[in-house]
């Protein structure tokens, strides 16, 4: 499949109301634009298309959308009765708020094969095919939050039955997790599962990521700190820490639910140490055992 690149600026001539496109997207999962040019637009349905934000944009350039092409161009004329122009319809599937779109920088030292520049053409710069994937990864790890696998109540789908966790940029920054795993390890913060452990090779990567501090609580200026903002959670403590309703909960909030369930912290223990455990026990509830008499 061909993949295009659209260049907008915010302040040119044909203006659109993309804070609202934003929350048409976080809500619908999609937004369907119009894109006009004045002459032909090579980019036929079916093409990949990753828009970028440009011009004299007080936000700044960068990488702040994705789409499709959903139809072959064709020409209209405009309401004012000018000239037609050319269209395609874009449908939008994901969208970055103005001021957080993957600034140039990242984009040249990720994906060197585009030419990354202030005045992308807005009828679209073509993506060679070799940086495809580059520019697939970049998007996944520092797009809009991934949202979770929805869990689904048995027996019933009421509007209320799925849930999701929505994940910040903070927890997918690769470079941000690798320093926090190494140095808080794999195992889940709060119940202690390994991945790992549990399932050899084939669990390894599979530890989400948790910011202790709810990021819209933080001020604009706020530098991640890996090893104190972030911790490793499994998914099933991180579904608890994010709640449908309420604050977020802590992890020490998540240990102390789980030690009043009455459960172990998730350590593996081994049948030795059970034994240890039933011995100790028996000798503990034994008559008199290793109690000391009281003095007559």
């Amino acid at each position: 499949m061909a993949a295009v690149i659209l260049g907008w600026d915010p302040t040119g001539s044909d203006p659109w109301d993309y804070h609202a496109a934003v929350g048409l997207v976080a809500e619908s999962g999609k937004f369907l634009r119009r894109w006009s040019g004045s002459r032909p637009l090579n980019v036929p349905a079916g093409t990949e298309a990753w828009l970028f934000v440009q011009g004299r944009s007080d936000a700044g350039t960068g990488l702040i959308g994705h789409g499709m092409v959903v139809s072959e161009p064709y020409q209209a004329l405009p309401d004012d009765g000018g000239a037609a122009a050319w269209h395609v319809s874009v449908l939008f599937d994901a969208l970055l708020p103005l001021g957080e779109q993957i600034r140039q920088d990242t984009l040249r030292a990720a994906v060197p094969g585009i030419a990354w520049s202030d005045t992308m053409n807005r009828l679209g710069v073509a993506v060679p095919g070799h940086a495809v994937p580059g520019i697939r990864r970049l998007w996944r790890d520092l797009g809009p939050a991934a949202t979770g696998p929805p869990h689904i109540v048995s027996g019933t789908l009421p509007p209320d039955a799925v849930s999701t966790i929505d994940m910040n940029r903070h927890e997918r920054n690769p470079d941000a997790r690798r320093v926090c795993l190494a140095f808080h390890g794999t195992s889940c913060a709060a119940c202690g599962f390994s991945f790992e452990a549990f399932y050899g090779d084939a669990g390894s990567g599979s530890i989400d990521i948790h910011h202790v501090v709810p990021p819209e609580m933080l001020g604009s200026g706020y530098q991640l700190d890996p090893v104190a903002d972030l911790v490793p959670l499994c998914p099933n403590c991180h579904a608890l820490a994010h709640p449908s309703a309420g604050p977020p909960r802590t992890v020490s909030e998540l240990r102390h639910i789980i030690s009043a369930s009455g459960h172990l912290r998730g350590e593996v223990v081994s049948d030795f140490a059970l034994h240890a455990q039933e011995d100790a026990r028996k000798i503990l509830e034994g008559p008199g055992i290793y109690r000391q008499e009281p003095q007559v």
